[in-house]
């Protein structure tokens, strides 16, 4: 049987995940976008400048399904393809300024919550909050 303490991760994991999930949905019917092109978004935004196969490879589609994704994006001007300057056979893409405006948008409707969850604090339970999760994060990174 797992431990009290892990019970208690496990339940703020799904309280942050739901809650995070919950408000990015929100933004993208908001901001009429789908959650595919909001997760290819925030690929190309966290693997950089890319070619077309490594961009399909890191979604986990195929390179056609890939490119008509892109083909979307590029129509809203959310990505740039350009050429490969070491083999100009080869496609890159890139986010627009307007592609990772959306990104940081996403962030900020996604992580938005935890603002006011903090603001609801008590100045002691904020020091013992950042303590406590500053430890977490600590021994997470320590894990390998």
């Amino acid at each position: 049987m797992p431990a009290p303490l892990s019970d208690t991760l496990h339940e703020w994991l799904h309280v942050v995940m739901r809650r995070s999930m919950h408000n990015l949905i929100i933004y993208a019917k908001e901001k009429n976008h789908s959650m595919a092109q909001l997760n290819a978004l925030f690929r190309i935004h966290h693997i950089g400048a890319c070619g077309i196969s490594d961009f399909g490879e890191e979604m986990g589609v195929t390179s056609a399904a890939a490119s008509q994704l892109l083909d979307r994006l590029v129509q809203q001007g959310l990505v740039i393809r350009t050429e490969d300057p070491t083999d100009r056979r080869n496609k890159r893409v890139a986010l627009t300024e307007a592609g990772e405006a959306i990104v940081q948008e996403s962030i900020a409707a996604r992580q938005g919550w935890l603002d006011h969850l903090a603001e609801k604090l008590t100045p002691a339970e904020r020091e013992q909050v950042h303590a406590s999760l500053q430890l977490l994060i600590n021994s997470a990174k320590n894990l390998g």
